[in-house]
């Protein structure tokens, strides 16, 4: 359930709770407010009354972007094997041997605070950076969709929003197949005219989803996709990834996103990477959270809750990969 969900019914929930609470009061008014003897506490309880206020729901006017993620070719099998893989920089690897085997169907969550690497970890696995050490293999018949957290490089130019996304037609696609996806993707008949370069961050990443809606991929490696998304993009994105029968990779901040998508989790800290097989809920119970705010540790928000210092199951070895 998105965030834009839960907002709603928690609203709506805590309207329910008040309207029983006036219901409870005004029970107390009728019977009681010409007993001489509890006039005074019916007044009082009619006070109450007048000082309680339902909060006002509106449905959203907003409309939700249709997202649908297909594959082209489908794997069978294994989608990616990583053997030995070590990348750092200056000031020394931010990963050091790591090893992994990817099912197809796999959804991988790739976590941790902000600058360990989970980033420069998806850009060595899609190859825009050299491991230093170690070798990244993907199946034969990948076909990988790669959506970046910068989406600078991607719209360099000054074509149109239209030309931009018929970039990406496959065989046989016609204008209207274009015009079709932008349509579902809530761009107008005039927002397809405009330079795709100004448009805003969350537009820019409704075109994204557009091209690899186009492309059909059987992997989709993903940094961050939910930044700069309104409530209702987030929601038809995080269903369109629920329904997506190929491998996912992705990168997410947003505890409730890793939550509905993840099967399989990654942790890099400074010190190791684990590979822990299992859902979100089961890797977070293995460190003793009980309560996580919204966003996950090291991406600005405190933990809500307790953290229970004692040692987690895994058995780990400094940068490298211990798989549980």
């Amino acid at each position: 359930m998105t965030a834009a969900t839960q907002a709603r019914e928690r609203l709506l929930a805590d309207n329910a709770k008040k309207k029983a609470q006036i219901a409870d009061l005004q029970s107390f008014v009728s019977r009681f407010s010409a007993n001489a003897s509890k006039s005074r506490q019916a007044t009082s309880r009619a006070r109450q009354i007048d000082k309680i206020k339902l909060d006002e729901v509106k449905a959203s006017s907003r409309q939700n972007p249709f997202i649908r993620f297909e594959q082209d070719k489908k794997l069978f099998r294994n989608a990616l094997a990583v053997e030995e893989l070590t990348k750092g920089f200056d000031n020394g690897p931010l990963f050091k041997n790591v090893n992994l085997l990817l099912e197809v169907g796999e959804k991988l969550a790739i976590l941790g605070a902000n600058g360990v690497g989970k980033t420069t970890m998806l850009k060595t696995l899609v190859g825009e950076l050299e491991a230093d050490h170690g070798t990244v293999k993907w199946s034969e018949n990948a076909q990988i969709g790669y959506y970046a957290q910068d989406h600078a490089e991607d719209f360099d130019n000054d074509l149109t929003v239209f030309d931009w996304m018929s970039q990406w037609k496959q065989e046989g696609d016609d204008e209207q197949v274009v015009r079709g996806f932008l349509g579902r993707l809530l761009f107008s008949q005039d927002d397809i005219k405009k330079p795709a370069k100004v448009l805003s961050g969350g537009e820019k990443g409704r075109m994204l989803f557009g091209k690899l809606m186009m492309q059909k991929p059987n992997i989709l490696v993903m940094d961050e996709p939910t930044n700069h998304l309104d409530m209702e993009s987030i929601e038809s994105l995080n269903m369109a990834l629920e329904m997506y029968q190929g491998t996912l990779i992705f990168v997410s901040h947003d505890r409730e996103f890793v939550s509905s998508l993840a099967t399989r989790v990654i942790e890099i800290t400074p010190e190791r990477v684990v590979d822990f097989t299992g859902n979100y809920e089961d890797y977070l119970r293995s460190k003793g959270y009980r309560q996580l705010s919204r966003s996950l540790p090291g991406a600005g928000s405190p933990l809500r809750g307790d953290y229970s210092p004692h040692p987690s199951p895994f058995a780990f070895f400094n940068l490298s990969t211990t798989r549980q």
